[in-house]
């Protein structure tokens, strides 16, 4: 199975292949945000006359989906906590989806806030949850495209055909995950997991970490820091840009030292996300070892976790099967009609090491990071701890087309909840990090 090496900086967060041997087309996405938009596809509570929850969609044009939370339960004059939602977005976007607050529809009137609408209200007796998510459809334009239109044609054909044939792409954790212009949250992540509470803040607040940076506000006031180490100089040159620092530095200001008190400033998904992250990095290193190795994406070995999946494509973690030998067939014709998919660990503190070539990567990954099941028990931070779980290695798509426009190509296709479109459009694109 042939794989290209990936040379651009995506290799420093584990994305060391692309499945596609052909060039990119290069180019770049999100020139505007009307280059990628998404559309959620989600289970939708059951109306309810008088329900306690108020059942509503949200279409947004660059709305990070933290964000758009903080706004919007300003707005309404309630807690954070009481709006629901499916799933995070990117902020450069054109997203439509699903959310809920437990007050009843008249709330929504409060709400008026610049380039986000509200439609399709009604009442429900539960709120809208993260389990809520099926998948997400998504067109997207890459542009800025230097190469003449027939080689994009071809490259965008070999591609297409490619992932068809092979029933999808590396499941890899997208720049996304990690931070596009300032990759850190892996790195505050590890931190957490290492009981480096003051450092994870530090990085958190006060580390550039990305090849540009778009607010000189910001990195003057990082910059600052680094220099100072300064709490209450530092706050005076936070722009409103970084409310989150802010908070953090605020609280420091009043709390010397109360470094598990600061992270608990930040919402609690997002502090979550920190050692997610790390988590990623682990298993995008674990995948690209795996293809290094010349091992099958799309058919179990010895060792492997499968994950079966329900008539909705989605998958059942909580009922995983590990192929043996006396069972290794039955699995690999499972995995063959895409009813189960291999995977990998989301390393937590209840994961076990397989036997098999598998175990041997992931023992290797995890003796190189110094990392031990126990670290991913966090004190002080009990909702950071893990307990880990499972990925699928391929993603599979679906309605997967093209088309090309005069400088630019438009890609539409739909994936399941928690995988990255960015890692679609790497395969095509093989651009630099920023160009995600």
């Amino acid at each position: 199975m042939s794989f290209r090496k990936c040379t651009t900086a995506e290799a420093d967060l584990g994305m060391l292949y692309y499945i596609s041997d052909t060039e990119g087309t290069g180019g770049r996405l999100k020139a505007c945000a009307e280059d990628f938009v998404v559309n959620e596809i989600s289970s939708l509570p059951e109306p309810a006359e008088n329900g306690k929850y108020t059942i509503f969609k949200v279409t947004a044009r660059n709305w990070e989906t933290n964000r758009m939370v903080r706004l919007l339960s300003r707005e309404m004059g309630i807690s954070r906590e009481r709006i629901g939602f499916a799933g995070t977005k990117d902020k450069r976007a054109v997203t439509t989806q699903l959310m809920s607050v437990d007050a009843p529809p008249s709330i929504l009137d409060n709400v008026s806030l610049q380039d986000l609408t509200i439609s399709d209200a009604y009442t429900a007796r539960r709120k809208v949850q993260i389990g809520d998510l099926i998948g997400n459809e998504f067109v997207i334009r890459a542009s800025g495209v230097a190469k003449p239109m027939d080689e994009v044609k071809e490259i965008c054909e070999s591609v297409t055909a490619e992932i068809k044939k092979r029933g999808g792409f590396p499941n890899y954790f997208g720049v996304q995950r990690f931070g596009v212009m300032r990759p850190i949250t892996h790195k505050v992540g590890e931190l957490i997991v290492r009981g480096d509470l003051e450092g994870a803040v530090r990085c958190y607040v006060t580390d550039p970490a990305g090849p540009v940076s778009l607010d000189e506000e910001a990195a003057k006031a990082r910059k600052l820091f680094a220099e100072t180490k300064d709490w209450a100089g530092m706050q005076k040159y936070l722009p409103d840009s970084m409310s989150f620092e802010k908070s953090i530095v605020a609280f420091l200001n009043d709390n010397p030292g109360h470094w598990a008190g600061a992270i608990a400033q930040l919402p609690t998904n997002l502090q979550m996300m920190f050692v997610h992250a790390y988590q990623s990095y682990l298993f995008n290193l674990m995948l690209s070892e795996r293809i290094a190795r010349d091992i099958p994406l799309n058919r179990p070995i010895v060792g492997d976790t499968v994950i079966p999946l329900d008539a909705d494509g989605i998958p059942h973690h909580e009922n995983p099967v590990v192929a043996t030998e006396k069972n290794l067939d039955l699995v690999e014709r499972q995995v063959k009609l895409k009813r189960a998919f291999v995977s990998l660990p989301l390393y937590g503190s209840l994961t076990v090491i397989p036997d098999g070539e598998m175990g041997d990567i992931e023992r290797k990954i995890l003796e190189k990071e110094k990392i031990t099941a126990q670290d991913f028990i966090v004190p002080g931070l009990s909702h950071c701890s893990s307990e880990g779980s499972h990925r699928e290695v391929m993603c599979p798509v679906k309605n997967l087309g093209y088309e090309l426009e005069d400088g630019s190509y438009k890609v539409s296709f739909s994936l399941p909840k928690g995988n990255y479109a960015t890692c679609l459009m790497r395969e095509f694109m093989k651009s630099e990090m920023t160009d995600y």
